[in-house]
């Protein structure tokens, strides 16, 4: 009686544990993430966000498969984005504000004095790569780091498995480990040769590839085959410049073949794709009247560019590919930023939360359906210093501002000056309406004060004609083309 019982038993839950198998073999795997981004490549420096004169057929391509997010920001240069990407905490929190540190420009000819910054992102952050290798990711990380590179803070410290670093100069560069490579390679094929490996030995296992171009920053390189390309093509809109053409055609071309590579290995389908910059370009200055020359590219609509806080200066382009998931061709225009990633790493590798509080908000929702709506409802900025663009002139003085909906204000901490503008309707920010909308000033004002006030923002306190404290530094022996390629 007992072993029929047994047999009956067997017998019942049989379909059941067949039932749970193949439910178990229809559930999607973690998608592998890789993220390219690109360095000084402006909103509309490509095709698909504008541009009629550079060309980018592969991001165009990918855009017309994914998603584009036209709302999108990192903070107005290098290093502090790539600071607030990898720990998921605005500057406010971790002291990283620009680049080097507070005397590369005259600031004792200012009201206030800057806060001082941090350069070496703190090591009690967890990054995104330690959260990934958490989850059982492989992780590897090619190009441009820019947030600490020796001892501890080297990549390969910090969650990276396989990490080279290298930035400064298109040709002939160095590398943090020094590798080997052929004699006149351009830097950014050598770091897609380096990704395309990656992702070939890692096929087999989930893996997140960061790729972090030094193109298309200065000194502007580019291959002469390419430059040929673009030197008797007409200019448009403040496009106009051959060689610059040209690195962004080898950015495009290294995301051909990161493309390539996955449909070659099937693995496209089970892959987050995501492209980005880390800050406006580098123009818009000559119709701001900060320079009267020199504009290497133009962000027209938005205003000004690298270096600034208005939307030339802090809104990217953005494409994200999840097969199966995005929605060919799809846009969204819910305000997104930096912080925004790390969340959204998390959620799709199923991965633990670091020790620190993270800023943003997982995007994934919005990769789902664009139409979806976040539960926050601004986002932020901080920049307490200066950033110069040559003698007595200024990219941005210490400003603050909140972004929330259509609506953005801005706080300029030298004498309090409000800039209210509403984006949908003057994407340029050519109409100031503070004081059209005193109410809407007042309220959003006041927002930002508290969140300055809850992440413990530090403010620039007033110049006494002291000297500057001593910065912070990275230790190690300098990169001079780094430093000086930098300085912008």
């Amino acid at each position: 009686m007992r072993h029929n019982l047994l047999v009956l038993g067997t017998l019942l839950l049989a379909p059941l544990a067949a039932v749970s198998a193949v439910g178990a073999s229809e559930r999607p795997a973690r998608p592998n993430i890789i993220f390219i981004m690109a360095d000084d490549l402006g909103y509309t420096d490509v095709a698909c966000f504008g541009s009629r004169y550079y060309e980018t057929p592969n991001l165009d391509r990918l855009a017309t498969q994914g998603l584009k997010l036209t709302n999108y920001h990192h903070c107005q240069n290098c290093t502090p984005t790539r600071a607030a990407l990898l720990s998921g905490q605005y500057g406010a929190r971790t002291g990283v504000y620009t680049v080097g540190g507070i005397d590369r420009f005259n600031w004792q000819s200012r009201p206030l004095r800057p806060v001082d910054n941090v350069t070496n992102l703190p090591l009690d952050r967890d990054l995104i790569p330690q959260q990934l290798k958490a989850a059982g990711y492989v992780t590897g990380m090619f190009g441009k780091w820019h947030i600490g590179e020796q001892g501890e803070y080297h990549p390969g410290r910090r969650g990276f498995d396989e990490a080279i670093v290298s930035a400064g100069v298109h040709f002939d560069f160095a590398t943090n480990p020094r590798t080997d490579y052929p004699q006149g390679q351009y830097l950014a094929d050598f770091l897609t040769d380096r990704a395309v490996d990656f992702i070939t030995r890692h096929k087999d296992q989930p893996f997140f590839l960061y790729l972090p171009h030094f193109a298309v920053h200065s000194p502007h390189q580019a291959k002469p085959e390419l430059i040929a390309k673009f030197k008797d093509k007409p200019g448009v809109g403040g496009h106009n410049n051959p060689t610059y053409a040209a690195m962004i055609a080898s950015v495009d071309e290294s995301v051909g073949r990161v493309m390539k590579t996955l449909d070659d290995l099937k693995l496209a389908d089970r892959t987050v794709l995501i492209f980005t910059s880390d800050n406006g370009g580098v123009g818009g200055y000559v119709r701001e009247g900060i320079k009267k020359a020199g504009d290497v590219t133009d962000n027209a609509p938005l205003r000004s560019g690298k270096g600034s806080l208005y939307e030339g200066g802090t809104r990217e382009p953005f494409i994200v590919r999840w097969p199966g998931v995005t929605q060919p061709g799809s846009t969204c225009d819910v305000p997104t930023i930096h912080v925004d990633l790390f969340p959204t790493f998390l959620e799709l590798a199923g991965a633990p939360k670091p020790r620190q509080v993270l800023d943003g908000e997982s995007l994934v929702k919005l990769f789902r359906d664009p139409a979806a709506q976040l539960q926050r409802d601004a986002i932020f900025q901080h920049f307490p210093g200066y950033l110069g663009a040559g003698a007595d002139a200024w990219r941005t003085t210490p400003v603050s501002l909140i972004q929330s909906g259509d609506w953005k204000l801005m706080e300029f901490l030298e004498d309090g000056r409000l800039e209210l503008y509403n984006l949908r309707q003057d994407i340029s920010e050519s109409k100031n309406l503070a004081k059209e909308r005193p109410d809407k000033a007042k309220e959003l004002h006041a927002r930002l004060v508290a969140w300055r006030a809850e992440v413990k923002a530090p403010m620039p306190t007033k110049n006494d004609g002291t000297a500057a404290a001593p910065q912070e530094k990275a230790k190690g022996k300098k990169n001079k083309n780094r430093d000086k390629a930098d300085r912008e």
